[in-house]
């Protein structure tokens, strides 16, 4: 972690006329940011872009780390998997497990450019870390993840999760994780898949598609390997 890592300092609870403003503070930050990194953003700037008052961030956030934390966690572009609804169980199904986690992934491009310079600020947070990358995969990512593995693993009747399991859980997160990486890419060969919202979840449909194919596929590599292979018969051996 380094010595430029925003620590945490209580920001005051939110006025119930105030939402706008934040947001708009939120939102300002997230384009500094994402443009130019946390050291080499001050709030005046902030502030500026905003049309709000210098003050405002620290009455809604105690100061630019707390909101760098804020605009890191904010879930209109970054929506926090709850581990609860990524369980395996008899009235929701494997499929069931696998929309919900990719619809976290998809539902934030509707946003429609602050998912790109979301994207960018996660880039600029890994190149330049102040510690909230690394934050989200311990509070987020690794939570999802295990989740995930402990549904796929009940689904395939695999009593303990194995390094397949885990490969199969990252391939289906990648599938999700590749839609933000290559967005400038799908934007520039074929725009209409991502266009819209109902574009977007056909997109998010064919994904859950493709991750449900990556899981029969492991389901039939198991069976095969719980086969008992052919012995050859022994030269000689006439016996049936």
């Amino acid at each position: 972690m380094s010595a430029s890592t925003p620590t945490e300092t209580p920001a005051k609870s939110l006025r119930s006329d105030g939402l706008e403003a934040r947001n708009r503070l939120l939102d300002a930050a997230l384009s500094l940011f994402a443009e130019k990194g946390f050291a080499k953003t001050s709030t005046r700037e902030i502030a500026l872009a905003a049309h709000a008052n210098i003050a405002s961030i620290s009455y809604y956030f105690g100061d630019k780390a707390g909101l760098y934390r804020a605009v890191f966690e904010d879930p209109r572009n970054n929506p926090q998997i709850d581990p609860n609804q990524v369980a395996f169980s008899d009235s929701q199904g494997i499929r069931s497990v696998i929309e919900f986690m990719l619809r976290g992934f998809v539902e934030p491009l509707k946003a429609g450019e602050s998912a790109r310079q979301c994207m960018k600020l996660h880039f600029r947070e890994m190149v330049e870390p102040t510690g909230m990358w690394q934050a989200e995969i311990d509070n987020n990512i690794k939570p999802a993840h295990a989740a995930l593995t402990q549904a796929l693993a009940l689904h395939l009747g695999v009593a303990e999760v194995d390094d397949d399991i885990h490969r199969l859980a990252f391939q289906i997160a990648g599938l999700g994780i590749m839609l933000h990486v290559g967005l400038d890419v799908v934007q520039s060969i074929r725009p209409a898949l991502i266009a819209t919202g109902d574009a977007l979840d056909t997109y998010h449909a064919r994904l859950v598609d493709s991750s449900m194919a990556l899981v029969d596929a492991e389901a039939v590599r198991r069976t095969h390997l719980k086969k008992p292979k052919n012995q050859p018969r022994l030269k000689g051996n006439t016996a049936p």
